[in-house]
């Protein structure tokens, strides 16, 4: 798999761009994911012209559509940022990015919580960066996250699986326009999906049976909003339990009583939050690989991402 492209307040990857002209380095973005993904560095309020250093800036008036004023000054600095902000979003599309990360509380590129301060200059947290707002707006399907919302290890893994997902969707469809490549992809991630979303699960399912009674490109965009709505929904314990159990089945011929009950007990333990997913996952895998399980070992469960990142790792 080609490096994947992604997104990022340029300031998390060490640039001096911040109002100060400092940065927000993030080392686990950098040096960790960074060898996996290729970044594309975006400053909103470097890149449309207000200077480094500059006038630190708020976010003033309603939650729903405020302005961007200097702290100090109150120039509104608005239009000059969406301006900028239609033009940048037009380059984005041609980067082929599959997500984004944003630098959190900014009032360009905060994702959520944004502090807005009303005509009293009292603030609430309910705001949205004017750039990151453009941004989901013009790209609802990609996964979007803020570096601090990263550090919980189930969001962090979450956003990562997500983005692979759609990457590898990605490369599926560019092999072939027939109905192979999605049939195939499907078969990949039908335990992964199920681990997301088993409505997603059962409803990708009947979508995939019919698709011959779906113009291509239909059938194509349809599954794509689909396969993107189910994985931002997150994974728990239970749902995860419930997958590795349906794996275990297809050992019922090949596993001694002892191994099954040692298998049953590290996914019960695994539902009790006493050991990480890797644990029953690195055993089955090796069932998988002892008997050369057929369907098991093409399940993109099992390897969702690189094993690297450590991000099944976490009780």
């Amino acid at each position: 798999m080609e490096k994947i492209s992604i997104g990022i307040s340029a300031c998390l990857l060490g640039k001096n761009v911040r109002f100060d002209g400092g940065h927000k380095l993030d080392r686990f973005l950098r040096d960790t994911l960074g060898r996996y993904v290729q970044y594309v560095p975006v400053c909103p309020e470097a890149e449309s012209g207000m200077g480094i250093p500059r006038e630190s800036m708020r976010l003033v008036g309603s939650p729903e559509s405020p302005r961007l004023l200097t702290s100090r000054t109150g120039v509104d600095k608005t239009d000059m940022l969406v301006s900028w902000a239609k033009k940048r979003l037009h380059e984005l599309e041609n980067e082929n990015l599959c997500g984004f990360i944003f630098k959190s509380d900014s009032p360009s590129s905060g994702m959520e919580r944004v502090r807005v301060y009303d005509e009293n200059g009292i603030p609430s947290r309910k705001g949205v960066g004017i750039f990151a707002r453009m941004f989901m707006e013009r790209f609802p399907l990609l996964p979007v996250e803020e570096e601090g919302r990263l550090h919980d290890s189930l969001l962090r893994e979450n956003f990562i699986e997500r983005m692979f997902t759609l990457k590898r969707w990605r490369e599926a469809r560019q092999k072939t326009s027939g109905p192979g490549a999605l049939v195939d992809f499907h078969a990949r991630h039908k335990l992964l999906l199920l681990s997301h979303s088993p409505k997603h699960y059962r409803a990708m399912g009947k979508l995939v049976a019919g698709l011959k009674d779906v113009p291509r490109d239909e059938l194509y965009e349809t599954y794509e909003n689909m396969l993107m709505e189910a994985m931002a929904l997150k994974s728990t314990q239970g749902k995860n339990a419930n997958v590795l159990t349906h794996m275990m089945g297809y050992f019922k011929k090949d596993l001694s009583a002892d191994e099954k009950k040692e298998l049953l007990e590290i996914i019960e333990d695994y539902r009790k939050e006493l050991v990480p997913l890797i644990v029953p996952v690195t055993l089955i895998g090796h069932y998988v690989r002892k008997y050369d399980q057929p369907y098991l070992k093409d399940q993109i469960y099992l390897n969702p991402h690189p094993l690297e990142l450590g991000l099944r790792n976490h009780a």
